[in-house]
């Protein structure tokens, strides 16, 4: 999936979900090394657990994150499906 973020320095967060499961969690733009850092550490993770960890992260003064656009992503997607 797709999903174009907003209120980020990221642009677009790209994965893919098997069994109920995250992987190969992609950030366009944003904290190169940090981004990758979150792609890692929710790796094979069931989604509702990535939600309730990411979900509410803030950056800064900004109401939203790249982490919590991720959350807000797999949102969409259960949603969606």
């Amino acid at each position: 999936m797709k999903y174009k973020t907003k209120g980020t320095c990221s642009r677009e967060i790209n994965f893919e979900i098997s069994d109920g499961k995250l992987h190969n969690v992609q950030y366009i733009g944003g904290c190169n090394g940090n981004l990758k850092g979150v792609g890692a550490l929710v790796e094979g993770m069931e989604i509702h657990e990535a939600i309730r960890r990411l979900k509410g992260i803030k950056c800064g003064l900004k109401s939203t994150s790249c982490p919590d656009q991720l959350a807000t992503a797999l949102e969409q997607y259960l949603a969606d499906n």
